[in-house]
């Protein structure tokens, strides 16, 4: 499964992100965001090592259900999900080692 490039503009329902099965990351910020276009090359380094995990890429702003039911306060934040269920969270990444630890925790195969 290809990083996302762009974010998505629908939004899946929560009921859905908690049903899927499997490694997914999800990824809310917005297309302006300063810090989200600067964890770029960050974020695609770090899926890199795991291109079968899930990636969905979330706009979030006021109004957005999905965010407000992860607690999104900042961007980017990055949700790794193992079958449904939080793993690991990081937020506003200034470096690549805490993606590949968060990886670490929903796809231990690199």
């Amino acid at each position: 499964m290809p990083l996302q490039e762009t974010y998505a503009a629908a939004e899946p329902a929560r009921a859905h992100i908690d049903a899927l099965p499997g490694a997914t990351v999800l990824e809310f910020g917005s297309p302006t965001c300063g810090h989200c276009r600067a964890a770029l090359p960050l974020v695609a380094d770090a899926f890199a090592a795991h291109p079968q995990v899930r990636h969905i890429k979330v706009e979030d702003g006021r109004g957005r259900p999905l965010g407000r039911s992860f607690g999104v306060k900042l961007w980017p934040t990055l949700v790794f999900l193992k079958d449904g269920v939080e793993a690991a969270r990081v937020t506003r990444p200034a470096d690549v080692a805490p993606l590949r630890a968060a990886f670490a925790r929903i796809d231990p195969r690199p």
